[in-house]
């Protein structure tokens, strides 16, 4: 279901893409643009779907065991389960993205997203391949419990992908009082910048609530312009390396660790 959704949309994100070259063009600021970044993230892209054929195998069998154990059933042909959906899957999300940047375990999967040290439109396909094997599906299983169709959780979720598209640029400024609710690009230049005051911020969806309520939210400011990029910068265009160098440096770390604990510490602690 959020593989066709994408690829139902693919010939729009290929016009604002190139709408958004031409304007840099226009601006004179196409040297904040790299093409080598947006061709590996092309490359990213591809794998993800690939490498997401198996785990849609693993998690369509997953998914339906504890709908069959669910505590309701919440219909969604009514306007408050469609509420109820959407509310649900925004907190969750939240919570397993703020997670995805504070334990090591799911960074090293999220760490794909913002290794692009530019800000555009491409970068929104820079998608990880092991979201399956790091078991960020599990956050969603509570929902799954109450009694949402996992089809619902899976078509939200594509939904959800499919807006974050457009806010990943430089061109479109502050948009006013929508930045009170919504996840805009403003904000999501925050959360994907490196500098210090942005770290960890601005985790949300297709809201920004949840940041305000839980004490993430940081506000885009003109005199702190946003660095891109990882904090440990992997200078590649090779998307494997993008994909598994921090695999790689967990893998080395946990090897350096001489007992259980420091394991569990350099697995379960920040990202290094």
């Amino acid at each position: 279901m959020d593989y066709l959704l994408t690829i139902r949309f693919l010939p729009l994100f290929a016009i604002l893409i190139l709408l958004e070259v031409i304007f840099l063009i226009k601006g004179d600021r196409l040297n904040s643009y790299s093409w080598q970044e947006s061709l590996a993230s092309l490359y990213i892209l591809i794998g993800h779907h690939l490498s997401g054929l198996l785990g849609k195998i693993v998690l369509t069998g997953i998914f339906t065991i504890p709908y069959q154990y669910r505590f309701f059933t919440i219909p969604l042909n009514t306007w408050w389960g469609i509420v109820l959906l959407f509310i649900g899957l925004e907190f969750v999300y939240y919570w397993n993205h703020r997670l995805s940047h504070q334990m090591r375990w799911f960074w090293v999967t999220h760490a794909v997203h913002h290794s692009s040290e530019h800000f555009n439109l491409s970068a929104a396909y820079r998608l990880r391949w092991t979201g399956w094997l790091s078991g960020n599906f599990l956050f969603f299983l509570p929902l799954i419990w109450l009694g949402f169709p996992p089809i619902a959780i899976a078509l939200g979720l594509a939904i959800k992908l499919t807006y974050q598209f457009w806010i990943h640029t430089e061109l479109i400024p502050k948009l006013g009082i929508l930045e009170l609710f919504f996840n805009t690009p403003s904000h999501h230049r925050v959360h994907h910048a490196s500098n210090s005051e942005y770290i960890d911020r601005n985790y949300g969806g297709i809201l920004i609530i949840f940041d305000r309520m839980f004490g993430t939210y940081a506000e885009e400011k003109p005199t702190n312009l946003p660095i891109y990029g990882l904090t440990y910068p992997i200078h590649s265009y090779n998307p494997f390396k993008i994909t598994f160098q921090e695999w790689h440096r967990l893998f080395q770390d946990l090897s350096k660790a001489k007992t259980w604990g420091d394991r569990s510490k350099t697995i379960c602690g920040r990202p290094a």
